[in-house]
């Protein structure tokens, strides 16, 4: 099978990270505050898209980013720090395989709020598709 290109593409190899997240968070957080643990996460991600984006040159002028940006991506990295630190805490307190799942119940919210808030069209075959993942999720978290 040839790998997939475009945004399946990226789309796979963040499912791979973000499981590689779910155990590697699972092994860091034995022996330590959730909350510091996050912390420390975050300034890894911070230190390494910095270098990216100067490997790169992709910084560009602050104020050519709109005010509406800046909000929304302000409000996206609030919403991120949030689901990090439950994500991390629940990780501390519960086992990865159940977590995770529970985790990727976001995708059925994703749905929910992309078409209420955003109006973006789903059908019958895709919502059918929602349903089974939260179907699965549940399944795999149930004990």
């Amino acid at each position: 099978m040839i790998f997939p290109t475009g945004w399946v593409a990226w789309a796979l190899l963040s499912a791979f990270f973000a499981a590689l997240t779910a155990i590697f968070a699972k092994i860091g957080v034995a022996n330590i505050n959730s909350d510091l643990a996050t912390f420390i996460r975050t300034i890894v991600v911070v230190v390494v898209l910095g270098a990216i984006l100067m490997a790169r040159d992709l910084f560009q002028p602050i104020g050519s980013i709109s005010p509406r940006t800046y909000l929304f991506l302000a409000l996206s990295g609030l919403a991120t720090g949030a689901s990090w630190l439950c994500y991390f805490r629940a990780l501390q307190i519960g086992e990865a395989a159940l977590v995770a799942p529970i985790d990727k119940l976001s995708v059925v919210l994703v749905a929910i709020f992309g078409v209420t808030f955003l109006r973006e069209h789903l059908t019958l075959v895709n919502w059918a598709g929602i349903a089974m993942i939260a179907s699965g999720a549940i399944l795999v978290a149930w004990r």
